[in-house]
Order: C-alpha cells, then sequence, then structure tokens
C-alpha cells in the first residue's frame, strides 16, 4: 500500500514530468504508476502540494508546484519540501557528510539546516539548490 506521503512525491514527479491538464488524466497516470487513487484523493493531495494551474503555451491550462529556492539567513537555511517529506530529506542530509552542513532539524514540510561558520548559509544554499536541481535533472527523488 502507497502512503499518502509517496503518492504525494509521485504526483510531484507526475507534474514535473507531465503536461497534467485535468484531475481524470492524473489519476490515470498514478495508476498507470500503479498507485490507485480517487479524483477526490488527488484533488485534496494537489491542494496540500500548494499546486496551481498555470497557462502553458498554446494557453492550455497545466497543474504545476511552485519551486521554492531555500531561504537563507547567516549560517540558518530554510528548505521546503513536499508534504510528509522533510525528515527524510534532512535525515538523508545529516548522514551524507555534505561539507559544511552541521545538522537539520525537520518539520513536515520544512526543515532547517545549520550551516557551519566557515561555510555560512548562503553558500550551503546554494549547495543545495544545486544538489535539488541534479536530482530533479536525473530522475532521482
Amino acid at each position: 500500500m502507497t502512503t499518502k506521503a509517496q503518492r504525494q512525491h509521485r504526483i510531484s514527479r507526475l507534474l514535473a514530468e507531465h503536461e497534467v491538464t485535468s484531475q481524470p488524466q492524473l489519476v490515470d497516470l498514478l495508476a498507470d504508476a500503479g498507485i490507485l487513487a480517487t479524483q477526490a484523493t488527488v484533488s485534496r493531495d494537489l491542494d496540500d502540494l500548494g499546486a496551481v494551474r498555470v497557462r502553458r503555451p498554446g494557453g492550455e491550462l497545466a497543474y504545476a508546484i511552485p519551486e521554492f529556492e531555500p531561504a537563507h539567513s547567516g549560517n540558518l537555511v530554510i528548505v521546503r519540501t513536499p508534504p510528509g517529506c522533510a525528515h527524510v530529506v534532512a535525515s538523508a542530509l545529516d548522514r551524507s557528510g555534505l561539507a559544511g552542513l552541521l545538522g537539520t532539524v525537520a518539520g513536515d514540510d520544512t526543515m532547517l539546516c545549520v550551516a557551519s561558520e566557515r561555510v555560512g548559509g548562503a553558500r550551503l544554499a546554494e549547495t543545495l539548490s544545486t544538489l535539488a536541481s541534479l536530482t530533479a535533472q536525473d530522475g532521482r527523488s
């Protein structure tokens, strides 16, 4: 059985990979991926993820999830994730040995990353943005 967090993660990926113009289309894409969900569930998931409908070239509306850039101040970086995923990302970062990362604190969809004074928040935010871009480009997540 697929958890809500797993389903929402898959929805995020599907929206990034396909021009999803309707909820029934998204239900079908999830089914193709082996995830059964009703349109009502998908509607709630889209709301939880903060999905919006944006006009694509050609005028058609499609769902998209706004991307969040890490925000930083001093040696602190705030990173937003899909709902229910912050603890997984934080744990992975804590175990990664990433230079300049002292540790993380995670909530449901937001995590706080503490950078060493030597590296600072701006440089850590840039590193995390680069890592997120690489993950999105090669299909890993």
